[in-house]
This record gives structure tokens, sequence and C-alpha cells, in this order.
């Protein structure tokens, strides 16, 4: 008889041998000549207040200063390798009281450009709190220090209070917008005061970027570096939308990335319409981009037109001001040729509230994502890791196998055979 130990070496040897004379699809033998280029690299610099208010002591013990070199640290470490990046600081030099010096006192610590680790942290790692807070001309300037090239484009500004000079830095930002640059600028307030959430807030509104208040270290180390992440998100540039307040009334979406904005423990409303054999992905993420009470969550929930509830889900948040997100999917039966898209109503809710003197306008920015692929039981959908459709493909190689495995054990059993003859 043939054994089993013999029969699945039959089996691997068929296995490769259909392998070897690449039966397999060309996605899972091609090499990496077939692979598309590398679209252009992205661009970020990180910009500093060195001012001297970074001296204060109210982070986790230590100095804003110390946070900010360590959360710095923490991050070059893991720039991805196709990010170029450069950082250039505010007030770190003149430590007068000549306000027009002070207000020009910005300059490029390390350019935009390939990372070279070790360099980038000794550089960092010479700063000390000194002077004003000239946020205007540094944004300016940073603009300046990303333009050139097609790749995407992030600013990220991290400081501890309002502009000291008599530039609005946001007039400056709504300014680098209007130049179509597509420059994001993102803003994290290191235990700011109300003003000064209110001013970064409006920075990075006017810009289509994200303000986060920071009071942890860790907090900082993650937030600066899920942005420089971002930078190399390249597929969908997200569009600005408003939601309305009904799904009678609301937008129609089609499959990308889009922002609005959504006042505290409010309801939006968005439309979308998933075809007969298509799986609807959704997904939304509310930024908490001033002080807020804790215990809050965020609501995504999909309805028919007449106002049944198709599936939902619903994220609660700690009390970190950061972002909450929700997702949702729904596979819609494939069906005979002819039958209409379906219209689901997408409601996105939050439960945000906010301390008392904390301002509720502009509402919190909502960013929702919208994606569809083939369901389940679409016979396009990619099957059994990545080999496609192709079914035909596995029959044969099983088969190949079978074959292989039963010559091996004759052969064997023919071998043993004669060797017992002689």
């Amino acid at each position: 008889m043939i054994t089993r130990k013999v029969l699945a070496a039959g089996l691997v040897s068929g296995l490769f041998a259909a392998l070897s004379c690449g039966l397999l699809p060309a996605s899972a033998s091609a090499d990496d000549a077939d692979q598309p280029p590398a679209g252009p690299p992205p661009k970020v610099e990180l910009v500093l207040d060195v001012s001297g208010s970074m001296r204060a002591r109210d982070i986790d013990g230590e100095s804003r200063m110390s946070a900010a070199k360590q959360a710095f640290d923490d991050v070059l470490d893991s720039v991805p390798d196709d990010v170029q990046l450069g950082i250039r600081t505010l007030g770190a030099n003149y430590p007068g009281n000549n306000v027009k010096t002070g207000c020009k006192d910005t300059r490029q610590l390390y350019p935009v450009g390939p990372l070279n680790r070790d360099e980038a942290k000794a550089a960092v790692a010479t700063l000390a709190p000194t002077g004003w807070t000239p946020i205007g001309p540094a944004l300016t300037a940073a603009a300046n220090d990303l333009k050139g090239g097609n790749g995407t484009r992030r600013l990220v500004l991290i400081t501890d209070g309002e502009d000291t000079c008599s530039i609005n830095p946001c007039d400056v930002a709504r300014d680098i917008a209007a130049e179509g640059i597509h420059l994001v600028i993102d803003t994290l307030g290191l235990i700011p005061d109300s003003h000064t959430r209110n001013q970064l807030s409006c920075i990075a509104e006017a810009t289509g970027g994200t303000y986060t208040t920071v009071q942890h270290r860790e907090q900082l180390t993650t937030k600066v570096r899920q942005l420089v992440d971002r930078s190399t998100d390249t597929g969908v540039t997200p569009v600005a939308t408003q939601g309305a307040g009904t799904c009678a009334t609301a937008p129609l979406l089609k499959e990308g990335i889009y922002t609005d904005r959504e006042v505290f423990s409010q309801n939006r409303w968005y439309k979308v319409e998933v075809k007969p054999g298509q799986e609807l992905r959704a997904a939304v993420s509310v930024f908490a981009d001033r002080a807020v009470n804790a215990g809050y969550g965020v609501l995504l929930r999909g309805v028919t037109q007449h106002g049944r509830e198709i599936v939902r889900d619903d994220e609660g948040g700690t009390g970190r001001t950061d972002a909450v997100s929700a997702g949702i999917r729904y596979p819609k039966p494939s069906a005979d040729t002819g039958t209409p898209p379906e219209t689901v109503c997408l409601q996105v809710g939050n439960s945000f509230s906010a301390p008392a003197g904390v301002k509720t306008i502009p509402g919190l920015p909502v960013e929702l994502s919208i994606d569809f692929t083939h369901g389940p039981d679409d016979s396009s959908d990619v099957a059994f890791y990545g080999l496609g459709s192709g079914w035909w493909l596995l029959g044969l190689l099983a088969a190949t196998g079978a074959v292989g495995g039963l010559l091996t054990g004759w052969i064997a059993r023919w071998r043993l055979n004669t060797g017992r003859t002689d």
C-alpha cells in the first residue's frame, strides 16, 4: 500500500512541479520590475516653538521643551524612508526685547529632504527656550521650504502660545491655502489657553488640517507620528462637503474622503448609492480640537430612505483629546441585471460636550471615508490568498499533486519488491 508519507511527498512534489512550470498567476510570480513606479516623495516640515514659555514644567513633570525633544527623538526614529522631512524653529535665537527682531526669529534647523536621523536628532538636542513666538512668519517660511515637486505637503506646528507679532497667523494660513500648493497645516497646542486654541484651530481649518490639544509627552509623540505617516497616503485628496439635517436633503457622496464640521451633540446626514454586488465600507473620525468633557462618543449609522436601520457602530472616548472613530460595512447581494442601486443614508452623530467658556462654533472637524468593494457573493472577488477567481488552477494543482503522489508511491513499491527478489 501507498503510505501517507509517500502520498504527502508526492503531493508536495507535484505542487512544486506545478509552481516551477509557471502555472501560478502572474501576480504571484511577478518580480519587482513589474510593480508600478513609486509616486513623488511626500514632504513634511515640523515647526517647533522654542520661545521662552517652553520652559514651563507642566507636561508629566518636565518642561515643555524637554517633552518636545523626547517626542522628536521618538518620531525621527519612525519616519518612513520615502518621506522628505525638515525641521524649522521659531523663537529659538533672539532673547532680546526688540519686537522687530524677535518677529523675524525663525530658521530652518534641518532642511527638507532625505532624513539623516542622527543629524536631525543632534540639531534638536541643541535647542533651548529663548525668545518670541512669531508663528505667522514661521508659517510663511515653512511654506517656501516645502515648495517644489508634486508630492503631498504637510506642515506640523507645535506651539504653546499665541503669535506674539502683529501678523495674524490665521490670515497667513488662508493666504497659503489660496496659493494652491495643497499644503496642509496641522497644529498641536501644548497646554493651551482658550485664545491659543482658537488661533490654532483657525490655522488648521484654513488649510484642511486638524488641531489637537496636547497634555502629555506620549500623546505628542503619537500625534506627530500619525501626522507624518498620513503624508504618505497619496491615494485620495479629501473633499470639503456639508452634511444636512435630514437624509432627504443630504448630499450624495461617491467613493472618496470628505471633510466637514459638526457642532457638539449634532447629527449630520449624507447619502451614498450601493449597487447590487457591492459592499459599502464607511468610516468616520471626529476630532476634538479643543477642550472637551470626558465621556464622549461618535455614532455612524446606515439606514434606508424609509428610516429602517441597516447597520451601526458607536465608539466612546476616554477623555483624551484626540480623534474618535467608527466604521460600518454593508454588503448588498447581487441581483438580476437592471436592479437599481440602493440609496443608503449615513448618519454621523456625536455626544461631545464642552466645559464652560469653550466655544462650540465652528463645529468639530469630521473626516468621512467612503469605499466600495465587491460583495462576498461576487465572482470577481479575490479568493484563496491571491489566486483570484482561478479555481480551475487550484483543481489543476490538486490533480497534478495526486498523480505525482500515485506515481511516486508505485515507483517506491516497485523498488521495494525488486530489492526483495535480489
